[in-house]
């Protein structure tokens, strides 16, 4: 098992899971995040007056799907979320030892 992790611009957010659906992607957990990258954040005006705001508002979308799963998610995170410019966001792979469901008590693959 994987858990995928994505960071991605907040109005992507509906794109991305309906992309990920028909994946068989049954559920998935959604945080709203602030960050910078290589986009150092933006000049923004408010009531005339200009200002730097550093962290920019994203969304990070937590996925765990089973091995055979992970190349066909993270193309579409990727081809839904990509825009074109700066600050498009990343996403992340990494392992996931063992899950449980907490309701049933069914582990791993499974509980997913």
């Amino acid at each position: 098992m994987k858990m995928v992790i994505a960071i991605i611009k907040p109005f992507k957010l509906d794109e991305v899971r309906e992309a990920l659906t028909p994946l068989g992607v049954q559920g998935l957990t959604v945080t709203e995040v602030k960050g910078f990258g290589r986009q150092k954040g933006q000049t923004e005006i408010y009531r005339g007056a200009e200002y730097q705001v550093s962290f920019l508002p994203k969304v990070k979308i937590e996925v765990a799907v089973a091995d055979e799963l992970v190349d066909a998610v993270v193309e579409a995170i990727a081809n839904t979320a990509r825009t074109g410019k700066i600050g498009d966001g990343k996403i992340f792979v990494m392992d996931v030892e063992r899950a449980l469901r907490i309701r049933t008590g069914e582990t791993d693959g499974s509980a997913l």
